[in-house]
């Protein structure tokens, strides 16, 4: 039976290997669209790992910092840090812009980080080459994948900054490279107003009558200074003290401060289970898609091969070969062309996946997984060619 299958396939060898690299292909696709997902996932659990938080403290009601806008003020910090069981507690902020070098735009979360030094939370854990930030303003650090070196200088907003140092693998949770710039550069870039913008407002609130009354002396004043500045950050990053329940922490920060305090699970489930919950949807439609399609093409190429050899099986027939025989021919030569379309998919996803502009992560359980699934699929199309096979009627080998 073996020797049978394998006789036929080196007859029909170029069909064969042309259609199991095409099927190949296309189960490359499908490898490479679940290793994009276990990349979004993976990118959401490095952002939070990299944080190096045990809680975070945004703005209460909200899914801040990364899921949604947070804003609290930048003196919130002092006062979650003289908790009990609170190990560090610093100021963040998290903006997601295009930054530009020369002529090229990137787009990147720029992060604002807090005065200190590298093991705060909200750092880059490691650098790859330079230093990290030691000045107050104007010095940055990049993630690689940003394209830029030490030395760089580039824009973010009005001001330039020079790239003192690159990190990997510092990414948000939609894939785009980090920025680490000093805090209160940080603050300006998202929450103060251009110099027009103030203008154009100050001018507004001269014209209320409102703000006109003698009554209230230093009112305009008060106003308008608020305008040019807005001491707020997106998040606080807590850190706890070895052995202290997250719970234990988080309970008071919510009822005291009237705040919303997410611990590592909680904060986990909104990046995957909020953030890339349509993209994972939307990838398992095309997994599905992809897979009915590899199973319409092993079915048509199998019936295809079949139908060419009909005067065959019905020699074989007429010389008293059982249906098991043919069957098994038919379904080894399925299950060849499935290996050939997997074999030629694996390789051709490895070598795709570091050229995607976003993290591919391709796992073995998934390629092991994949493999299953194309042996199912190609034993799944290869009913049709057997049933009709079976159909054959001996005498059609004698027949004109």
């Amino acid at each position: 039976m073996i020797s049978l299958a394998g006789r036929d396939i080196l007859h029909s060898w170029g069909k064969f290997i042309f259609t199991g690299i095409g099927l190949g292909l296309l189960i490359g696709v499908t490898l490479t669209m679940a290793g994009v997902y276990r990349g979004m996932v993976d990118d959401g659990k490095v952002l939070l790992d990299n944080s190096g938080a045990d809680l975070w403290v945004v703005q209460q009601d909200t899914l801040g910092p990364y899921a949604e806008s947070s804003g609290i003020p930048d003196t919130l910090w002092r006062s979650v840090r003289i908790m009990p069981g609170v190990a560090d507690a610093v100021n963040v902020t998290y903006l997601t812009m295009q930054v530009r070098q020369a002529e090229r735009d990137v787009r990147a979360m720029v992060v604002g980080v807090h005065a200190g030094g590298p093991g705060i939370p909200g750092w880059p854990p490691y650098l790859l080459a330079g230093r990290q930030i030691t000045r107050g303003h104007y010095e940055a650090v990049a993630d690689i994948a940003t394209g830029f070196t030490l030395g760089d200088e580039i824009t973010i907003r009005r001001h330039r900054y020079q790239v003192v140092g690159l990190t990997r693998r510092m990414v948000s949770s939609g894939g785009d490279p980090m920025v680490f710039i000093p805090l209160k550069d940080a603050q300006e870039a998202q929450f103060l107003k251009d110099n027009d913008a103030i203008l154009r407002q100050r001018r507004s609130t001269a014209a209320n009558p409102q703000f006109n009354r003698p009554a209230v002396p230093g009112l305009l004043e008060a106003v308008t200074a608020s305008q040019t500045h807005n001491p707020s950050v997106n998040a606080v990053l807590v850190r706890l003290l070895p052995g202290v329940s997250a719970h234990d922490v988080a309970e008071p920060i919510r009822r005291w401060k009237h705040l919303t305090v997410y611990d590592r699970p909680q904060m986990e489930a909104i990046l995957i289970g909020k953030l890339i919950a349509t993209s994972s949807r939307q990838i398992g439609m095309f997994l599905v898609i992809l897979a009915l399609v590899s199973a319409a093409i092993v079915a048509f190429i199998i019936y295809t091969l079949t139908m060419d050899k009909i005067r065959e099986i019905a020699v074989l027939k007429l010389i008293g070969t059982r249906n098991r025989t043919i069957a098994g021919m038919i379904l080894q030569q399925a299950m060849v062309l499935g290996l050939i379309g997997f074999v030629v998919g694996k390789i051709s996803a490895t070598f795709a996946a570091p050229m995607f502009p976003k993290y591919v992560l391709l796992l073995p359980i998934d390629s092991m997984l994949g493999f299953l699934a194309v042996m199912v699929i190609c034993v799944l199309a290869s009913v049709v060619a057997i049933r009709m096979a079976l159909n054959v009627d001996p005498a059609e080998a004698i027949g004109g």
